[in-house]
């Protein structure tokens, strides 16, 4: 059999640190970063006699990403112990919730080939984060740090309704969306902020039942998950093919072998031992809470996609792009109050701020300046006071040290040349050197004024005013 006679099934368990100032069970910061073991207390380091007291803001963040995914929330919930032993988790238990979460049932939407695909969340539980290991590149031995032992986590679980690494992609992108949207995570991957774990098997075509599945735990690029389930589903194809058996197992994958390797038999809910938390009383939610959580609700992407197609008549294309990230959909509203061009302001980040980030291997959250700076680069545009080439120089300033745009053309000596008479007697200066190009204009050859106007701006270090230039080029080849 080949490749195509098979079908990949895909359930993703996504974990996202939740952006509470506090931590769920103890008033330790959840900030990252710090030194080791700075940020624990005698409850998130599990010293016997201490209590853990639940944290309102987790409950009320997990509601909001329930509400937001579209599931229903309980009117009562619980918290349980889920057993298992590791250096990172001191108590040999990890607080989370089993068979009473605070949300279950509900959906994300995708757009697969212009079909829209509803990918269901079996629940939206809360649970606690554990620590870190530190391990000593020399190999003898390692260190545990307790500093994110006890953050609040939300973790995600899909029903296994994605088809293919590509669905997967757009799920992850539309759940990171959301969770920025409403602003209950930083959603940033490489503090481990959003993280999923992904579980991969395959069948035939047309089979009901599922395939034995491998789950691969705690990934944290869009990229790598792309990668290895590709990777993953071809290795379980080529085993059934061989006439061999999948295990059902956890594994390791690997971005510089681009393989997966085993770690350990994969545990079922039986294993962990779940049962309800003593020193935890039941969560009772109110229709009220409900309520005023829903509407606290901010606009989601799909309205605001609606809306800058048709309020500020935008394609499709650049909605779809300005939508896939908050930090990008409120930088070009802020930026379009200030300058009334959206168009311009919706180009700018799609080439030259998208293109700064790749390059510098940045987050749409780690743009440094303003959407007013960025709204008063484009007025200067629009106005002639820079030309556009001066303002990617600006661009680039606004980068590395953000400030007002105005004062870094001031202090550049940067602002557009729009004098007649100054243009004048630049243009006649390049007519002047390049005969070939003025001999090729009267011959026809149109291209000759792009060639001058380019000539001049050069001369001018991008300063002179290019559409004053290649006006003024036409009239005096004219002549």
């Amino acid at each position: 059999m080949s490749r195509e006679d098979y079908e990949i099934v895909i359930g993703l368990e996504v974990h996202s640190e939740l952006s509470t100032k506090t931590k769920i069970f103890c008033s330790c910061p959840t900030e990252f970063g710090g030194e080791p073991n700075t940020h624990c207390c005698p409850v998130c380091m599990a010293m016997p006699g201490t209590l853990p007291v639940l944290n309102e803001k987790v409950v009320e963040y997990a509601i909001k990403a329930g509400l937001a995914t579209n599931c229903e929330i309980a009117s009562v919930s619980k918290n349980d112990r889920k057993n298992y032993f590791y250096p990172d988790l001191p108590k040999a238990y990890q607080i989370s919730q089993y068979d009473m979460p605070l949300c279950e049932h509900g959906y994300v939407e995708i757009e697969v080939d212009g079909e829209k695909k509803k990918i269901g969340l079996t629940r939206i539980h809360i649970e606690e984060d554990a620590g870190k290991l530190n391990h000593d590149d020399y190999g003898r031995g390692s260190l545990v740090d307790l500093n994110r032992a006890g953050v609040p986590l939300i973790e995600i679980v899909s029903e296994p309704d994605l088809r293919s690494s590509e669905e997967v992609d757009l799920y992850l992108k539309k759940l990171k969306s959301i969770l920025e949207y409403i602003e209950v995570s930083d959603c940033k991957m490489q503090e481990g902020s959003l993280r999923a774990d992904v579980n991969v098997s395959v069948r035939k075509k047309g089979q009901k039942e599922f395939g034995t599945r491998t789950e691969m735990k705690n990934m944290n690029s869009f990229k790598s998950i792309v990668r290895a389930i590709d990777y993953e589903a071809e290795r379980q194809i080529e085993v059934l093919e061989d006439g061999g058996k999948v295990d059902q197992e956890t594994l390791r994958w690997d971005d510089v072998s681009g393989k997966t390797f085993p770690m350990r038999d994969k545990e079922d809910a039986q294993d962990y031992r779940y049962f309800p938390d003593p020193d935890l009383v039941a969560i009772k939610i109110s229709e009220e809470m409900k309520e005023n959580i829903r509407k606290s609700l901010p606009e989601m992407p799909e309205s605001r996609k609606e809306r800058y197609i048709n309020e500020y008549k935008l394609p499709e294309y650049d909605s779809n792009i300005l939508i896939s990230s908050k930090y990008f959909s409120d930088l070009f509203e802020g930026a379009t109050k200030i300058c009334n061009n959206p168009k311009s302001v919706s180009n700018w980040i799609m080439t030259d701020i998208t293109k700064e980030l790749n390059e510098k291997e940045l987050e749409p959250s780690d743009i440094p300046f303003t959407a007013e700076e960025l709204g008063k680069l484009v007025v200067l545009i629009d106005k002639g006071t820079i030309s556009s080439s001066i303002a990617k120089k600006v661009l680039d300033e606004m980068f590395k040290e953000p400030r007002d745009p105005q004062k870094i053309i001031e202090e550049k000596g940067w602002v557009q040349i729009s004098d007649e008479g100054a243009i004048k007697e630049i243009v006649l200066k390049i007519i002047e050197a390049n005969p070939q190009s003025v001999a090729d204009f009267k011959a026809g050859k149109d291209k000759a004024v792009g060639f001058l106007v380019g000539q001049a701006m050069k001369e001018t270090k991008g300063k002179a005013n290019p559409q004053m230039l290649n006006k003024m080029f036409i009239e005096e080849l004219k002549k």
